[in-house]
């Protein structure tokens, strides 16, 4: 088994060597020369988001706790990305951004630019320290080697991974890593259900409590506020926003997104599946974050098995290239901007992998002192992206508002949530945060318009 993922891995990094002859700008290295058309947009964006909170995190979550345990994925993931679709991918594309905060520079200004990216920076580390974890689990759970050994060398392969290809090499293979994730989680599901131990009377023997996506212990706000973190905390997330920004034309983001919602909730129910039948067919698993990989080991033939743990790597890899590439151009292109501009686009890039590499460092560290996969997770959602949701529909939808009413939005959102969250214990503490980002703003835009005081001119969203 070692063998055939170092392997694959060398397959992936030969295919990003010889993409990286073909980038030559910074925005080839971001967004692959916006140019993909609707099935590449569409797999691109499942094989960024299909990673650890859906194969590992969730079922391992199921088999714990039921389907109570996992509201985010796939439901509310994928109801993210039918959003995104409908209200955001067309307008932002149009605007020709490379990162999001791009968009917020030319609607609010420098400093709201600079704030944004200080707050979509570290929900996306955290992310991908949780797609770290989670490649290291698997990786442990199918070699044997101890977890801390291979979280570190799974970083190692991801930093190489990313530095050589940027978007563009991750984008190409893609429709591969699509396939195999499609062939793998198809052939578990239908080997555990042909297998001696599914029974469909396994779910009227199931305790009622499994089957319920709502627990006696939460109160609506609590259950409320839970939908809300995966749907609305991630519409604003730069990974997803770069994959619609390298389709090729505003149409092809909209409908990339749509197709993606649905290849996405299609492929998410089959590890949930798997998580609500796992304590009836395959007990005591020693940590649910390698229940999955237990499971296949124990129902498909070697070959099938082999190729099902290609595909949660392909999965795992894609997402944290993505995360690794976002944060590296929200830091160069929104952060360093000053700095680099006039510089050339040979140096650019080498500054951008200097931050790859940086950035994967620090989730390392993450991934390496935190407890779980779901956990970080959460985190990842609901870190400071209330302000951001807020500043984000405002500016694409009004010219009501500038630089003040976009900064006391932001800070508001990050003030009230972590108050609400850790001092406060709120029942719902994110959609808190929005009414108060939202309440912020609309303040922020009446003291702008009684004093006719604007930082900025106002620009066409």
């Amino acid at each position: 088994m070692i063998f055939f993922i170092a392997l694959y891995l060398l397959i992936q990094l030969g295919i990003c060597y010889w993409v990286a002859r073909k980038v030559n700008t910074s925005s080839d290295f971001f967004l692959a020369g916006r140019s993909l058309p609707t099935p590449i947009v569409a797999m691109s964006l499942v094989a960024s988001w299909f990673g650890a909170e859906t194969c590992i995190g969730s079922s391992g979550a199921v088999y714990d706790g039921g389907l109570s345990a996992s509201r985010a994925d796939p439901f509310g993931y994928s109801m993210c990305l039918l959003l995104m679709g409908l209200f955001i991918a067309a307008p932002l594309w149009r605007g020709g951004y490379i990162t999001l905060s791009d968009f917020y520079a030319e609607r609010y200004g420098p400093w709201v630019e600079k704030l944004t990216a200080f707050v979509l920076i570290p929900g996306s580390l955290i992310w991908g320290a949780a797609q770290i974890r989670a490649f290291g689990q698997v990786v442990s759970s199918t070699t044997q080697l101890p977890v801390e050994t291979t979280i570190f060398f799974c970083t190692f392969a991801v930093v190489v991974y990313t530095l050589l290809g940027g978007l563009l090499g991750d984008i190409i293979t893609d429709m591969l890593k699509g396939a195999l994730i499609f062939f793998g989680l198809l052939s578990l599901f239908f080997y555990v259900i042909n297998s001696a131990d599914f029974s469909w009377s396994l779910f009227s023997s199931m305790p009622k409590e499994r089957l319920s996506f709502l627990t006696t212990e939460e109160t609506l706000w609590q259950r409320m506020d839970r939908w809300a973190i995966p749907i609305l905390g991630s519409l604003v997330a730069q990974e997803l926003i770069s994959r619609t920004l390298a389709a090729k034309s505003p149409k092809v983001a909209k409908r990339g997104s749509y197709w993606a919602c649905f290849i996405y909730l299609f492929l998410g129910l089959i590890p949930l599946f798997l998580g609500l039948i796992g304590p009836q067919i395959f007990p005591n698993v020693s940590h649910n974050e390698q229940f999955l990989t237990g499971i296949a080991q124990h129902y498909l033939p070697p070959v099938i098995y082999v190729i099902f743990v290609g595909a949660l790597i392909s999965a795992i890899l894609s997402t944290i290239d993505t995360i690794l590439l976002s944060m590296a151009a929200l830091t160069v292109q929104n952060v360093l901007d000053p700095w680099v501009q006039h510089k050339s686009e040979k140096y650019k890039l080498r500054v951008v992998r200097v931050m790859i590499v940086f950035f994967a460092l620090l989730a390392y560290a993450i991934a390496h002192f935190s407890s779980g996969i779901y956990s970080l997770l959460e985190a990842a959602s609901s870190f400071g992206t209330s302000g951001l949701l807020i500043i984000t529909f405002f500016g694409i939808y009004t010219r009501w508002g500038h630089a003040l009413a976009g900064a006391m939005a932001l800070v508001s959102g990050m003030i009230f949530y972590q108050v609400g969250d850790s001092w406060l214990a709120w029942d719902a503490p994110f959609l808190m945060a929005i009414l108060a980002a939202f309440i912020a703003y609309v303040l922020g835009a009446l003291i702008e318009q009684r004093w006719n005081f604007r930082s900025i001119s106002p620009a066409s969203p």
